[in-house]
């Protein structure tokens, strides 16, 4: 974190909790996923990375279960709870359900005791499909378990921290948790579920990824929530519904199973008769993406950026079609990407709303900022957070101690 960015920081902190200083800095990433939508709480494998934005609080341990937060964006304004297995929920979409739900979690299973003061910052944008809400749970986790000398072992910590954010009501998976937790400088990883597996991939040097805000708000803990729990739903009933087709009997019967264990192509056309309507596209699209997943993954690993693109492509189209998570901005971003040298685009993060990502090669990277900055957001109001970023493959979260 840049020095203007902690001592401001730090200011904050000093003026509304007084006192002594801060002890510990924690930081944790919000993340990009690369290919593997809404693959996750299927059991089936994700493609993010890291990203060089993150969620920051400075944190000074108190005596007794008491959690003060403040928030150096104004429109968030100061929290408090007690420390307990069972924390009230605060209003739907409110800011502090990401703090509490780590907490509640580590009184659970592990019997904290220690509260904290904490300043909070975050440079992710909010509800934009970079994870801001899971940077800010797994900062909140980590400065927790600091002030309370718990130690956890990285694996154990992933699933933990999935587990906890489902405080919130959101059907999801675990992709965010585990990047923000355990993404490496340089590399994307390859995350597989139950348990949780990670595979980093060096990233070719020459590829860039853009990544563009819509500006359109998709807040997953908000009143987008029900749209995503629904596609959680009708995921595990097409598969229900598949595997009760005769000709599936002898088929795996998780996703998992299907796309590694079985031929996909075949899958695909047995899902064709055996599944219609909703049911059908939520399946056609999670079994495709799945395997897009691995087939990324090996185009990477042999820099072939064409390969890639092509694959990014094919997942927007899925996601816009069979999945229903695209809106009109979205593809309105990807079809600028396309025109003006991308090799690839495709929506990022949930959807309904959020950012879309771009691969080019190094020295395409300003023409193609330029040309989203001039065509796309000339017209529009300006952000509070530069709503353009060539992404950097950075480190997981980490807690350090501050020098006295």
């Amino acid at each position: 974190m840049d020095s203007d960015r902690t001592h401001a920081l730090g200011e904050l902190f000093a003026g509304h909790f007084g006192g002594l200083p801060p002890t510990l800095l924690s930081t944790a990433p919000g993340r990009v996923n690369l290919i593997g939508e809404h693959t996750d709480y299927n059991g089936l494998p994700v493609f993010p990375m890291a990203l060089q934005r993150n969620v920051a609080y400075l944190i000074r341990p108190r005596t007794d279960g008491r959690v003060r937060l403040v928030n150096r964006e104004a429109r968030y304004g100061p929290r408090e709870f007690e420390l307990s297995d069972s924390i009230p929920h605060a209003p739907q979409g409110d800011w502090v359900n990401y703090v509490q739900a780590g907490a509640q979690m580590l009184c659970k299973r592990y019997s904290i005791k220690v509260g904290m003061d904490a300043a909070v910052h975050g440079d992710v944008p909010l509800a934009a499909g970079l994870s801001s809400s899971s940077a800010t749970l797994v900062g909140a986790l980590l400065g927790l378990l600091e002030v309370n000398q718990v130690a956890v072992p990285l694996p154990e910590l992933q699933e933990l921290a999935a587990e906890a954010e489902r405080y919130v009501g959101v059907a999801g998976g675990g992709m965010d948790q585990a990047i923000s937790l355990g993404g490496r400088a340089g590399h994307a990883l390859r995350i597989d579920f139950n348990p949780v597996r990670m595979q980093s991939v060096a990233m070719p040097s020459e590829w860039r990824f853009v990544i563009s805000n819509t500006l359109v708000e998709a807040e997953k803990s908000g009143a987008a929530r029900d749209a995503y729990n629904a596609r959680t739903r009708e995921c595990k009933q097409a598969l229900a519904e598949f595997l009760a087709h005769p000709q599936a009997r002898a088929l795996p019967s998780s996703y998992y199973g299907l796309v590694h264990g079985a031929d996909v192509p075949s899958v695909l056309a047995l899902a064709e008769r055996a599944l219609h309507g909703v049911l059908l596209q939520r399946f056609r699209h999670v079994v495709s993406e799945g395997a897009r997943v691995s087939q990324a993954q090996h185009a990477m690993q042999r820099g072939d950026a064409l390969a890639f693109g092509r694959l990014m492509n094919d997942s927007h189209e899925s996601l816009r079609r069979d999945y229903e998570v695209s809106c009109p901005e979205l593809d309105q971003l990807v079809g600028l990407a396309r025109a003006h040298g991308a090799l690839g685009a495709r929506l990022t993060g949930a959807g309904l709303g959020g950012c879309s990502v771009a691969l080019c090669q190094r020295e395409q990277a300003d023409t193609l900022v330029g040309a989203l900055r001039r065509e796309y957001y000339s017209s529009r109001p300006v952000p509070s957070i530069e709503p353009l970023l060539i992404a950097q493959a950075s480190d997981g979260a980490r807690v350090v101690r501050l020098q006295s």
